[in-house]
């Protein structure tokens, strides 16, 4: 019963889903207005379950602690993205539905969630330390990932879509398989910070040798972690298990609500003329939500390698986890998409990434940088509306 006090919030997509189980023809039949309405209302519900997921993995996560605690925080929004994915490429969605929306998850991710957070954390704190490590760690995996999956697409044969789809499923796994590895093993400091107080940037670089800009304290046997912070009020109460319990809860909720936005969603803009790329921004705008408000916090905190390790982290994690889900779907179905960028996304990718290998090559953001990747951001957006 406590649970369920605390968890009230969920009653509004518990009632939509209800409700659109039984209206959901009357709804498509009263016109592509009200199918629109009805959708946007259902994408309602589902932030809101899904900020409840990421709630409790945020939970989860301080309690586990860095670099655990943001992977914890990146696979939660990654499972949603993919379940809403794997529920919209049932019905009559585009081809491109997976590349556009994990074009439009990094653009969201490292252009919006981390330009923002930069931008505002630095007109607050001045320059936000950070180890630089993760940022270049995050960035060549981001780089190869993409490059592998949905740039070389473009020079694949039709013929040989299926080999290539498989050998880019296990590429994707051997790459995560390593990356994991690597954060929660031997290299788990690469993700890591260890703060000296409330962060004055020339505090915070006492403790990097500048001989190779590593910090000087770290090491594989004595990782830096960040100190543990104290949990707000309403998430000292409850159990793991609860917090478990209320994210599968709330991803099987998502995966109802999902399924009937898409029939909503696909029968409203019918013949309407929207950009393709519409879809795509909502799936990811929906999965990255919580982890806007979550980065953006941590970085008026002062606390920037959270940030880092979340906008860099759901990036990196959408690519070699949503692209190997998708392909085996696309193999086990026997339909093919299409993975392949276009010109302008590859570009905007590209800038992207050069972009935050210059930004996050020196331990310290600052509201430059950030305004650099949210202008970006803005392009980024203005091409959506221009069907680009």
């Amino acid at each position: 019963m406590t649970v369920l006090l605390r968890e009230k919030s969920l009653l509004i997509p518990i009632a939509l889903a209800i409700a659109v189980f039984f209206l959901e023809h009357s709804l498509i039949e009263a016109g592509p207005t009200i199918s629109l309405i009805a959708a946007a209302v259902l994408i309602g519900g589902i932030l809101v379950a899904s900020i409840r997921v990421a709630h409790h993995a945020e939970i989860l996560a301080r309690r586990v602690g860095d670099p655990y605690g943001t992977m914890i925080l990146t696979l939660s929004a990654v499972a949603v993205e993919v379940l809403i994915l794997a529920i919209m490429m049932q019905g009559e969605s585009s081809p491109t539905l997976v590349r556009d929306t994990i074009y439009s998850a990094v653009m969201l991710d490292i252009n919006g969630i981390l330009g923002l957070a930069a931008l505002l954390g630095g007109l607050k704190h001045g320059e936000q330390p950070y180890n630089d490590d993760s940022g270049k760690t995050y960035g060549v995996m981001i780089l190869t990932a993409m490059g592998i999956s949905m740039i070389v697409p473009e020079f694949i044969p039709v013929d040989k879509w299926t080999y290539y789809s498989t050998f880019t499923i296990f590429a994707m796994l051997a790459l995560y398989g390593l990356f994991l590895r690597m954060q929660v093993g031997q290299h788990s400091y690469f993700f890591s910070y260890s703060y000296t107080g409330r962060a004055a940037p020339k505090a915070a670089t006492t403790a990097k040798a500048p001989s190779n800009g590593v910090e000087a304290t770290k090491s594989a046997a004595e990782p830096l972690q960040a100190p543990q912070e104290a949990l707000p009020h309403d998430e000292e109460d409850g159990s793991i298990a609860s917090s478990i319990a209320v994210i599968l809860f709330g991803v099987v909720l998502i995966g109802v609500l999902a399924e009937f936005m898409s029939a909503l969603m696909t029968e409203g803009l019918r013949d309407t003329g929207a950009p393709p790329t519409i879809m795509a921004i909502v799936v990811a705008t929906i999965s990255a939500a919580p982890e806007i408000m979550t980065a953006l916090r941590a970085a008026l905190r002062n606390r920037m390698q959270a940030t880092v390790n979340i906008a860099m982290g759901a990036s990196l994690s959408t690519v070699i986890l949503t692209v190997p889900v998708m392909e085996a779907i696309a193999l086990y179905t026997g339909q093919p998409f299409i993975m392949a960028m276009t010109p302008v996304q590859t570009v905007m990718v590209l800038i992207t990434l050069v972009a935050a290998a210059i930004n996050l090559n020196d331990g310290e953001t600052n509201a430059i940088e950030g305004m650099t990747h949210f202008i970006l951001f803005a392009t980024f957006i203005m091409l959506s509306a221009l069907g680009l």
